[in-house]
């Protein structure tokens, strides 16, 4: 991951969020000696694919310029329990400080990278691609969506700014202006995303030849027969299924035929790899 500007602003928060307004470690600074110096390891406790190890190592610069870390693996790289991330030299009182800001990063995104791995797996070999949402962490979402990139998945639109996306709040708030389907994706001339429900917008949608067609929260028969219904009237049509997309039915929504298939838990239910710091 490229370490610009906004990702240091956002990692020095982090850190300041853990330090307060007087940047300090009391229990570090009344137990270590400014001069005691250490090496550590960070270990992986579980088995998943790893995201952040060059944000965890930025952390520890932030906090001290002087630190060395050696990363012994690659974002995208899947580890066993037991593996070594990365060792760390340096004062000791440096790498007990960013201690717990460079594990949340790491454990957080290497989380988010595993479960969207294994929900790529899950739908091999199809090719339909797995994509997030904007379900994010406030201020997280560029690190999110790179380690949903780094565990094989997609990024869906980054914000409000970078793609159309009608919703049904958005058809519901301009049924007075707008009849149908169609004459809301006339708005947007068809370069955009419009989510329907039922099979007949579906169709509404795809007569009127909208460039992404969401099905949100339909059944699997629903869904087939949609697919169906657009490939006929038009094959370049890109068609997504949304809501409730679980391990348990992603295999099945990815032989509907669907192009793309997005999951909001990739980012808002992933679980933190368990990942660890020793000190040696």
């Amino acid at each position: 991951m490229k370490i610009d500007s906004y990702i240091k602003f956002i990692l020095s928060v982090a850190l300041l969020e853990d330090l307060g307004q007087y940047g300090c470690d009391i229990t570090t600074n009344l137990l270590i000696d400014p001069d005691s110096m250490s090496k550590a390891v960070i270990l992986a406790k579980a088995q998943g694919v790893i995201a952040g190890v060059n944000i965890a190592k930025e952390v520890f610069l932030i906090v001290d310029k002087d630190i060395n870390f050696k990363q012994k693996v690659n974002d995208g790289d899947h580890v066993k329990s037991g593996a070594i991330i990365a060792e760390i030299s340096g004062k000791s009182r440096s790498i007990l400080v960013g201690e717990r800001v460079a594990l949340n990063f790491l454990q957080h995104l290497s989380g988010i990278a595993s479960l969207t791995n294994k929900f790529v797996m899950a739908i091999k070999p199809s090719k339909t691609k797995i994509l997030d949402t904007r379900k994010t962490s406030p201020c997280l979402r560029v690190f999110e969506k790179y380690a949903v990139k780094v565990g094989g998945g997609f990024n869906h639109r980054f914000g409000l700014f970078d793609g159309i996306l009608v919703k049904g709040n958005h058809i519901k708030a301009v049924s007075s202006e707008f009849s149908a389907i169609s004459e809301i994706v006339s708005k947007f001339s068809g370069q955009g995303e419009i989510e329907v429900k039922t099979i007949k917008e579906a169709k509404q949608a795809a007569d009127s030849n909208a460039q992404i067609i969401l099905l949100d929260n339909m059944s699997i028969a629903e869904m087939k027969k949609c697919v169906a219904i657009i490939r006929k009237i038009n094959k370049k049509i890109q068609i997504e299924a949304s809501g409730g997309i679980s391990f348990k039915n992603v295999k099945n929504v990815a032989k509907t035929g669907v192009d793309r298939i997005s999951v909001g838990a990739l980012t808002h239910s992933a679980p933190a790899m368990d990942i660890s710091l020793k000190i040696l």
